[in-house]
């Protein structure tokens, strides 16, 4: 259970088992992952719909929360010490995933971390206050929760399937530590969706109406991740057409 200020569990345990052999590796590289651009352009990413664009799909998604973080902690917005512990907790996280997926991946990566444009005014939106950073910390967590259930179906390769589980898990942890912070449910009521139940996929998800998460496809994915407008790079490909 994660420690809020009205709570009495401790969020010491999370900060231990994420920093444990890490350091600060994330706070270190804030500067080069906040203003990577490209030199001549930005890099289009194109994603397949197999278990490579997939998985680089995932990737991607642990960049942009693993930005988020870090321009959180840079901003100076969080100063709850509490709450400075969780943010370095989540963000060296999701800084190990983008590391893990990438070693999977290999040389199956379809971009790097410098290919990355960020956009700055995106990023200044949603940190533009304390509200704003933990409400945006929600969105993100449960978007990735949604995001690896709607693909992991379609994963065939043993090695990927045991990556995007393996991280699914941490997500939700991660979602429900953040609704803490706002004293929000732990688990996600229908009015918090970003997809209704009208546009969600009828094969994804059979089970609608019981205690269950959604599955979102990648397309629906692409379109919660723009509307942050956190990217300067185009997204496409037959995985997200």
């Amino acid at each position: 259970m994660i420690k809020t200020r009205k709570g009495s569990a401790s969020r010491r345990t999370v900060l231990k088992w994420s920093l444990a052999g890490l350091g600060f590796a994330v706070a270190a590289g804030i500067p080069k992952r906040l203003t990577a651009q490209m030199s001549s352009g930005v890099k289009t990413l194109t994603f397949n719909a197999d278990d490579v664009g997939i998985l680089n799909f995932a990737l991607l998604l642990e960049e942009l929360e693993a930005a988020f973080y870090a321009f959180v902690l840079k901003s100076g917005k969080i100063t709850d010490p509490r709450e400075v512990e969780y943010f370095t907790a989540l963000g060296s996280h999701e800084a190990e995933h983008v590391r893990f997926l990438r070693s999977v991946l290999a040389e199956n990566a379809i971009f790097a971390t410098k290919d990355l444009s960020f956009n700055r005014p995106g990023l200044d939106a949603i940190t533009r206050d304390h509200d704003t950073i933990l409400k945006t910390a929600v969105s993100l967590e449960d978007t990735g929760v949604h995001a690896y259930n709607g693909a992991g179906p379609s994963l065939k390769n043993p090695t990927y399937i045991l990556a995007a589980g393996s991280i699914v898990s941490v997500e939700a942890r991660h979602a429900v530590g953040a609704r803490a912070l706002l004293q929000r449910p732990a688990t996600e009521p229908d009015s918090d969706r970003a997809v209704p139940d009208a546009e969600l996929v009828p094969e994804l998800n059979p089970f609608k109406g019981r205690p269950y998460d959604e599955l979102y496809t990648p397309k629906q994915i692409v379109a919660i991740v723009s509307s942050l407008n956190l990217l300067n790079n185009p997204i496409t490909g037959a995985l997200v057409a």
